[in-house]
């Protein structure tokens, strides 16, 4: 029985309602539906994962929904370990690997099957098709990942009954499946750490979404930089409207929250309140990108000028940034270490900062001593994939420690943020940051730059600000 609003206006369902309700309903069920384009990839996927932990079972969930205000809830996002290893995106839903006597595993799905029209949930449920649309029956389901698909609502029991092997479960996802499984913390971050690792290297269909990510994302840029002059006559939430328009046109979503930053909100590493003028004269700096609907997302930074050309000082900033991630991307290939690009184009700061004064030098010492990250602040750049922060839970020495290879995709984003307040450097500086991020993929000779089509160069940025800007 759904759980009645406080306040609602329909306090009691009558019989005669009800038997209304329930009769009259065409079979929907779909018959023509074929096997996901992402399902022969998602398979050996999990049989690199069933390797990794033989007689073992493992349960990935997808995630629940989570409560907003009362009765809305925020815009669901699936697990992105789940989403990897099953190539599905549904709420309630989990992926179990159950392991077999030789030593490998049999996968199925749990989900939520459609609702019946048997009772009222179908029409009063808080999270009913009728009120949230149409979900996929259990056999459809099973046609589109090539799975196994079982009723979600009896996986806590399954789970909890279930003997043979040692359990092992991916945390703070599920708190239902969580509860009904005897885990160890430890065995378990293993787990989730082994999910991280799977996805460094892109199969050729993950880079094909990518390059769709990066693709919209390069056109949202494109319309944010020809509704320039609206967004001068209101804020920074005109940039940040513009560009959700487009993610939202061609993709699921944006894949992290806008950073649209204006004058000095551009020295603010993660604005995106985006809730400041827009002045000719400031720098514009915007970090987004377009998420897919299969959740790959982009992630490209431009730092670009309002009025469409750049003051001797914002050039001669932004030249800095341009010539260290030069400096970075060609540290970008096989073989090289993980940290390459990172040092390469740190290095090239901290000597420009050395040169104008800021730090003292000599530059390596003040690299060793990490002075110039009072004025870098972050890291050059992080592997992209389904999160933008992707792998975020892989092995240090796969990650940071590791060599490159090709598939590998990253970005490469070196910047320089001089605070309003910071009394360290002249007047003049204050409240000037730039930024500039492209999307690399490691091939056998090199890199490719997904996001090549905007441009970096501060020449050929104003050059295209002048063919498109409003």
């Amino acid at each position: 029985m759904a759980k009645r609003r406080k306040n609602g206006l329909y306090p009691e369902i009558s019989a005669e309602l009800s038997a209304l309700m329930r009769t009259g309903w065409a079979d929907t069920e779909r018959h023509d539906l074929q096997l996901a384009e992402q399902a022969p990839h998602a398979t050996r996927r999990r049989a690199a994962l069933s390797a990794r932990f033989p007689g073992e079972r493992l349960v990935i969930p997808s995630g629940n929904l989570k409560v907003r205000s009362n009765d809305d809830t925020y815009p669901f996002r699936p697990y992105s370990g789940y989403v990897h290893m099953a190539g599905d995106q549904v709420r309630d839903g989990a992926l179990v690997l159950e392991p077999r006597a030789d030593g490998g595993h049999d996968a199925y799905c749990y989900q939520l099957p459609r609702d019946s029209r048997d009772d009222d949930e179908f029409w009063t449920g808080a999270h009913a098709e009728l009120w949230t649309g149409r979900r996929r029956s259990l056999a459809e389901s099973e046609r589109v990942l090539g799975l196994p698909c079982r009723d979600v609502r009896t996986a806590a029991a399954d789970l909890a009954a279930a003997s043979g092997a040692p359990t092992r479960i991916v945390r703070g996802i599920d708190p239902s499946l969580e509860a009904a499984v005897t885990t160890d913390a430890g065995r378990d971050a293993e787990l989730e750490e082994a999910l991280s690792d799977l996805r460094l290297v892109k199969d050729a269909w993950e880079l094909g979404e990518l390059r769709k990510a990066v693709d919209s994302t390069v056109r949202g840029f494109t319309d944010v930089v020809a509704e320039l002059s609206r967004a001068i006559a209101s804020s920074e939430r005109w940039i940040e409207g513009t560009f959700f328009r487009r993610a939202r046109l061609e993709g699921n979503a944006v894949g992290y929250g806008s950073i649209c930053a204006a004058g000095e909100h551009a020295t603010i590493m993660h604005w995106t309140d985006n809730d400041g003028p827009v002045r000719p004269g400031d720098l514009l700096l915007l970090d987004a990108g377009v998420e897919t609907h299969s959740l790959y997302t982009a992630d490209v930074t431009r730092t670009l000028p309002i009025s469409g050309t750049f003051t001797p000082l914002q050039r001669e900033i932004y030249d800095a940034v341009y010539e260290a991630q030069e400096a970075g991307m060609a540290a970008v290939k096989p073989g090289a270490q993980y940290r390459d690009f990172h040092e390469a184009a740190q290095r090239h700061l901290t000597a420009r900062l050395v040169e104008w004064g800021f730090i003292e030098g000599p530059v390596d010492r003040a690299y060793e001593l990490g002075l110039q990250r009072r004025f870098t602040m972050a890291g050059t750049g992080h592997m992209l994939g389904l999160d933008v922060h992707d792998c975020a839970q892989a092995r240090t020495e796969d990650y940071v420690d590791g060599v490159l290879e090709p598939g590998m995709c990253l970005t490469v984003e070196p910047g320089l943020y001089f605070q309003a307040d910071d009394l360290t450097v002249p007047k003049a500086w204050r409240g000037i940051g730039v930024r500039i991020e492209d999307d690399l993929v490691v091939t056998d000779d090199g890199h490719e730059n997904l996001s090549a089509a905007l441009p970096r160069a501060a020449d050929e940025v104003e050059a295209w600000m002048a063919r498109f800007s409003g």
